[in-house]
């Protein structure tokens, strides 16, 4: 396994690309209607027109690594938002569980970004030092 510890670094980078990029791809799919067949359009200026937008840009931050403290912590307050208000919803029952409540994402997510804001930039970024 100290084989894999010398590719910390850029297994780190990585994950913060792959998870900047999955997350601006849906809020381009809410914002600039991508791949949205089937999705309702979100009205400028609602919640989830906001939420799309917090997606979209601040994936895209995170992915290039520009501003990516403060871009990962505001990602992981609008999936932690989301989890309590659109999936479990302080419901006390069966729902209380993602796995259940279809929050899954949104929980994984929420953490993603909460690690990657206390962790910081790393390598292959656009900032020139860790913000």
């Amino acid at each position: 396994m100290r084989q894999l510890a010398k590719y910390q670094d850029q297994a780190y980078a990585l994950l913060r690309i792959v998870t900047g990029f999955m997350f601006s791809f849906h809020g381009a799919q809410i914002i600039l209607r991508v791949f949205a067949e089937g999705f309702p359009p979100a009205v400028v200026g609602s919640q989830l027109w906001f939420g799309g937008l917090i997606e979209l840009i601040g994936g895209l931050l995170v992915m290039v690594g520009f501003q990516t403290r403060w871009a990962a912590f505001l990602c992981s307050g609008t999936m932690a938002v989301a989890y309590f208000q659109f999936h479990w919803k302080f419901q006390f029952s069966r729902a209380f569980f993602p796995a259940l409540n279809q929050g899954e994402p949104a929980v994984l997510y929420c953490f993603i970004f909460l690690f990657i804001a206390c962790r910081g930039v790393g390598i292959w970024c656009l900032d020139k030092k860790d913000n």
